[in-house]
């Protein structure tokens, strides 16, 4: 029975090892001994620099130097033009091999709830959960703003639609980096121009930046209202909110969050009346 209990401990520390290995971004368990990224070469080959030119992105009221590597920016902007509804995008979305993210996510998280809705909202990447269940904020940060929202009479399943800036996990849940956002790009800026919401919610600041200014900072464009420039020339009321995994970390903000859902409440009401 000692033995038994000794071994279940064991098999309890191992999985818990994998757990913590998996949740900050270890891809692979095979070899017998560790990688040194540190030591690798970091310049790049002769074609990949060839593949790779700098180039602006213009996106709205923002312009921002990006890296676009291998034409991924020219093929998603072909593929997402072609799409001309939202089960068209997400099919081209799923095709789409130009982000690298995808070779170590799970599932392509494209969007969910209701996407006639007169809100959508756009968040900045997908986590564990997310990658796992395949839907945006699924976990517990996805819990806590759907409470919030549900709080001003926003529900997932009924009146309103979310996505993300990228579709697919970074390793460890880090922060998308400039290439790789800017490969998603083309199809979130078609998503926002399919569904067409009255408004739109950027949720922490990658979206913000994303889809309104490189350089505006979440803390201090939170519960602003801004312009979202689609191509054919007209606007969409934009409002940031601080993303809830900061109020997870932060709670006192909640009460700067509930001041920026009533504001979002008013205009809703403006726009029924």
């Amino acid at each position: 029975m000692e033995h038994m209990a000794t071994n279940d401990r064991r098999m309890a520390a191992i999985a818990e090892i994998l757990r913590y290995q998996n949740d900050i971004g270890v891809e692979s368990r095979l070899q017998s001994m560790g990688v040194d990224r540190f030591g690798e070469p970091t310049a790049p080959t002769t074609s990949e620099a060839a593949s790779s030119t700098a180039l602006k992105e213009s996106s709205g009221n923002r312009s921002v130097k990006i890296q676009n590597t291998g034409g991924a920016i020219e093929r998603a902007t072909s593929a997402a033009a072609q799409a001309t509804s939202i089960k068209d995008l997400e099919k081209a979305v799923c095709d789409f091999d130009g982000c690298p993210l995808k070779e170590t996510a799970l599932n392509t998280v494209f969007a969910d709830g209701v996407a006639g809705a007169n809100v959508m909202l756009v968040g900045e990447a997908p986590g564990s959960n997310e990658d796992r269940v395949g839907k945006p904020f699924v976990g517990v940060s996805g819990q806590l703003l759907d409470t919030m929202l549900g709080h001003i009479g926003l529900i997932r399943e009924k009146n309103f639609y979310i996505t993300n800036c990228v579709f697919w996990r970074p390793p460890g849940n880090r922060k998308p980096n400039p290439a790789e956002v800017a490969a998603c790009l083309p199809f979130t800026r078609k998503h926002i121009a399919l569904v067409r919401p009255k408004i739109l919610v950027l949720v922490g600041g990658l979206a913000v930046q994303t889809l309104i200014d490189s350089s505006l900072k979440i803390t201090r464009a939170r519960g602003q209202w801004f312009d979202y420039l689609l191509d054919d020339g007209s606007t969409i009321p934009a409002i940031p909110l601080l993303h809830p995994a900061y109020l997870l970390r932060t709670p006192l903000s909640k009460r700067e969050t509930w001041r920026d859902l009533l504001a979002l409440k008013t205009r809703l009401l403006m726009q029924d009346n």
